[in-house]
């Protein structure tokens, strides 16, 4: 059973902009935290941008004032919004749900998304 739909992503001019997409269900929605995460070739896997049930977000500071996450609470639905992008932001990104519960971390992922900006 999928919990998260990823979609967007593709290929951008430096400069540019994309947004990302990550839809689940209203159980998950309600009570995870959201985040998106990438991982460049060679790399680790990093944090990029992180809200809360709430709506309080923080980000990379690699991504300040570029990205920007958001919930649309109506849809279910997680976005991240990229502006200004760089080359290297060119990554799989991948959205993540994680919940504390009483009985241990959950967590769900989506498979990613090729995210590549180049001229």
């Amino acid at each position: 059973q999928v919990q998260l739909v990823e979609s967007g992503g593709g290929l951008v001019q430096p400069g540019g902009s994309l947004r990302l997409s990550c839809a689940t269900s209203r159980s998950i929605f309600s009570i995870y935290t959201m985040n998106w995460y990438r991982q460049a070739p060679g790399n680790e896997r990093e944090l990029v941008a992180t809200i809360t049930t709430g709506g309080s977000a923080n980000y990379a500071d690699s991504v300040k004032g570029r990205f920007t996450i958001s919930r649309d609470n109506a849809n279910y639905t997680v976005y991240l919004q990229m502006n200004s992008l760089k080359p290297e932001d060119t990554a799989v990104y991948y959205c993540n749900a994680q919940y504390n519960s009483p009985w241990g971390p959950r967590t769900y992922w989506t498979q990613g998304t090729q995210v590549t900006v180049s001229s």
